[in-house]
């Protein structure tokens, strides 16, 4: 290899990017260098690009951008053990510090010192990124680069789905992005009973139909929370995963989840939510489950169980391929949101 490659970088504090030559990344002791063939666009890339307020007060720049990866490992440190040149990987995109309360009780995903791969520190839109040999995660070899790629994404979903009883049950989706489409996916893998999909984009409500979901609502003609109960003959839903980040949608929710039944919250709102505490989580006996990133590494396994096992189909959530040359135009048709998971073939 030589000594620079093309790379993504997110070199300016304001909206886009630049398609650049940068340095291949040093592989440190503890880290391998990965050769990239697929990334995909997450929702956080967007927010990155669009560069929002979130991301001014988070990203760190000029860098390499994206966290979701496949690749084939060639190089690593001089203390790696457990992966070896050659190797099929993608990565955990939290780096965290291994020695907090949090770490040392297994909740390394909520650890306080976390550093985020792709977002406060250099990620995969280019040809080589390097990654601590402790996240890395092996992929089967027979597993298609392109949906290796998205299992950062589908560890979100896994979580989500997974943070409570899912059999039988009937599961409301509110927010079929790409992570609200493979959430579809896992819960019907997963046996889930019916599932309800809402969102308000047509062409997403479309492809929810198209993933497994029974019934669709588009919350623009009708309110999400009336159309569930009268789909649940009053009763509501047992399980509530809100994945829109809406305020409004969050309230919906939360009017029509069941009694004693689950809410689990992935979606990022951008302003307070204002809610029924008393009617609508105490009284009715909610757990209510709060949803950052995967597991470590609890979801992975999960994850690699459905994949390798063949319970878990994502070829029809990705609806697009790109070079990463045409990033301006996939960025576009993410904002845009008429897409399922955009992938870049490296």
């Amino acid at each position: 290899m030589g000594e620079t490659m093309i790379g993504l970088v997110k070199d300016h504090r304001g909206p886009g990017a630049v398609l650049k030559e940068v340095p291949v990344p040093t592989c440190g002791e503890d880290e391998v260098l990965v050769q990239i063939k697929a990334t995909s666009i997450c929702g956080t890339d967007l927010h990155i690009y669009n560069w929002d307020a979130w991301a001014d007060q988070t990203v760190i720049t000029p860098n390499v951008f994206g966290h979701e990866f496949a690749g084939i490992v060639v190089e690593i440190g001089k203390r790696v053990t457990g992966v070896k040149i050659g190797d099929q990987v993608s990565a955990e995109g939290h780096m965290v510090c291994g020695n907090c309360k949090a770490c040392r009780t297994g909740n390394s995903h909520v650890c306080p010192n976390t550093k985020s791969f792709g977002i406060t520190a250099p990620g995969c839109f280019a040809e080589f990124a390097v990654v601590k040999a402790s996240n890395i995660i092996h992929n089967d070899p027979k597993l298609p680069y392109e949906i290796a790629c998205l299992q950062d994404p589908l560890g979100n979903a896994v979580q989500t789905v997974l943070s409570g009883d899912i059999v039988g049950k009937s599961v409301a989706i509110i927010g079929v992005g790409p992570i609200g489409l493979l959430a579809i996916k896992v819960a019907k893998a997963c046996g889930a009973g019916v599932i309800y999909a809402v969102d308000i984009n047509a062409s997403r409500l479309q492809m929810a139909l198209e993933m497994g979901a029974d019934h669709i609502i588009n919350a623009l003609e009708t309110r999400t929370s009336e159309a569930l109960l009268a789909l649940t003959d009053g009763e509501g839903v047992e399980v509530v995963l809100e994945m829109s980040g809406n305020p409004q949608a969050i309230a919906d929710g939360f009017k029509a989840a069941a009694k004693a039944g689950r809410i689990s919250l992935l979606g990022i709102p951008t302003r307070e939510v204002s809610l029924d505490v008393t009617n609508q989580i105490i009284f009715k006996g909610l757990r209510v489950e709060g949803i950052t990133g995967r597991k470590m590494y609890e979801s992975w396994y999960q994850m690699k169980g459905l994949l390798n096992q063949k319970r878990l189909d994502l070829a029809s959530v990705i609806t697009h391929r790109f070079r990463l040359d045409q990033y301006e135009e996939a960025f576009q048709l993410m904002e845009q949101g008429q897409c399922g998971k955009i992938v870049f073939l490296h």
